[in-house]
């Protein structure tokens, strides 16, 4: 851990009047709890590849006249 993260652990612990130790403690707590929010390329790597592309496909001719129903 660079020494500047350390300074801040330290500084943060002194002000929730406890240690570093469980600063360190509650920091890792929130960090498991609480995952923060994936990038777009981490949720469409996730994705199960399901289906063939045909499955996907939209007739161009029904798109542009508005019939294709892209709910059915």
């Amino acid at each position: 851990m660079k020494m500047a993260k350390v300074h801040r652990l330290r500084a943060r612990a002194a002000e929730h009047v406890g240690s570093a130790e469980a600063e360190h403690r509650a920091n890792l707590d929130v960090a498991l709890r609480y995952p923060g929010k994936r990038s777009l390329a981490q949720v469409l790597s996730q994705m199960p590849n399901v289906g063939k592309d045909e499955d996907f496909v939209r007739p161009i001719e029904l798109m542009r006249q508005g019939l294709a129903d892209v709910f059915d």
